[in-house]
C-alpha cells in the first residue's frame, strides 16, 4: 500500500490508497483539496502559485477545487515551492497520473451529459449517497421500462438504460453503496409510463428496500410544509468528509455544493425529511397496498 505522511501545523495526517478514492473525478478533487492545504500550511497566496508555475491565480483556484486536471509537472513545481517531502510529492504526482484516467462513464460518450459526469465519478466512489426526490424515482431505484419512459430522445434510450443500470451496480458490488432514500409522495401518484409500469417499479422497490444497505422511506402528503420544498437533492458521503458533496438538478445543468456549511444544512435537511417521513416498516406497508391497488 502506497502511502505518505503530511505534516502541518495541525498535526499532520496518513495519506494512503485505502483513503484515496479510484474514480478519476474524485482523486482529481483530492488533490486539489491536498494542493490547496499544503499551499496554506506554506502560506503562499493563490497568485503567488500561479507566478511560480506561469499561470494564473484563476488556474490554481480551478486546480485546488477539481474543476481543472493538474499535470504532473504542475504538481512537482508545486511541491518545490510548498517545500513537500519526497514520498508525499510522488504520491501527489501519482494522483495526478490517475486522476487522468478515463472512468466508465466515457464509454456512453454523449448519451451522459457534461454537466453529469462529475456525479457519476464521485457516485462511483461514494460511501454512502442520501437522496430526496419530490418527482421521480431515483435514477439507482429505477427499472429499465422506467427509465425507458422517462428518456426524451427515443434513440438513446437504450444507452441511458444502460448508464442506469451499471450505476446501480453499485448497490451490490462487494463494497456496497449505502443509500438512504426519502421520496415524497407524489413519485408513486406519477404514472410514469403507464399503470403496468409503475406496479413493476413499485415493486421493485420493495425488493430493493430488503438489501441491508438500501433504506426507503415515504414522505406522505399529510406531512403538509416540509424543509425540502425547494426541491430535490442528493447528499454524497465519503470516507473522506471534506469531499462531502450536495448536488442540485436543474434543467441542462447542474449544481454542486462543497463548502461546509451548505453541506451541513443538506445534512440536517435530510435528517429531518427521515423524521417526518414514514419509517421503513410502514413505508414498505404502503409500497405493497399500492401495488394491490389498494
Amino acid at each position: 500500500m502506497r502511502q505518505a505522511w503530511r505534516g502541518d501545523t495541525e498535526g499532520g495526517h496518513l495519506l494512503t490508497e485505502a483513503t484515496v478514492d479510484s474514480s478519476p473525478t474524485v482523486r482529481r478533487r483530492q488533490l486539489g483539496m491536498e494542493l490547496r492545504r499544503l499551499r496554506e500550511a506554506a502560506g503562499k497566496s493563490q497568485r503567488e502559485a500561479g507566478e511560480y508555475i506561469d499561470l494564473t491565480d484563476t488556474a490554481i483556484s480551478k486546480m485546488e477545487t477539481g474543476d481543472r486536471k493538474v499535470k504532473v509537472a504542475y504538481v512537482k513545481l508545486l511541491c518545490q515551492l510548498y517545500d513537500v517531502d519526497a514520498p508525499l510529492a510522488g504520491f501527489l504526482e501519482g494522483l495526478a497520473r490517475e486522476s487522468d484516467q478515463r472512468g466508465w462513464w466515457a464509454d456512453y460518450g454523449n448519451t451522459v451529459p457534461w454537466w453529469f459526469k462529475d456525479f457519476l465519478g464521485m457516485e462511483t466512489a461514494a460511501a454512502e449517497v442520501w437522496t430526496y426526490e419530490s418527482e421521480y424515482i431515483p435514477g439507482l431505484l429505477q427499472t429499465r421500462q422506467y427509465v425507458e419512459a422517462v428518456t426524451e430522445a427515443a434513440e438513446s434510450s437504450e444507452r441511458f438504460a444502460e448508464v442506469r443500470a451499471e450505476r446501480q451496480k453499485r448497490l451490490t458490488d462487494d463494497d456496497p453503496l449505502k443509500l438512504r432514500a426519502v421520496l415524497n409522495e407524489a413519485v408513486l401518484c406519477r404514472p410514469v409510463g403507464g399503470p403496468g409500469v409503475m406496479s413493476a417499479q413499485i415493486q421493485h422497490l420493495i425488493d430493493v428496500s430488503k438489501l441491508a444497505n438500501v433504506t426507503i422511506q415515504l414522505l406522505p402528503f399529510t406531512v403538509g410544509f416540509h424543509p425540502a420544498m425547494a426541491g430535490s437533492f442528493t447528499a454524497l458521503r465519503f470516507q473522506n468528509a471534506p469531499m462531502n458533496t450536495v448536488y442540485v438538478e436543474m434543467t441542462g445543468a447542474a449544481i454542486y455544493m462543497e463548502k461546509l456549511p451548505d453541506v451541513q444544512r443538506y445534512a440536517a435537511v435530510f435528517e429531518r425529511l427521515t423524521e417526518l417521513a414514514q419509517s421503513t416498516e410502514e413505508t414498505l406497508a404502503s409500497l405493497s397496498e399500492t401495488v394491490r391497488g389498494g
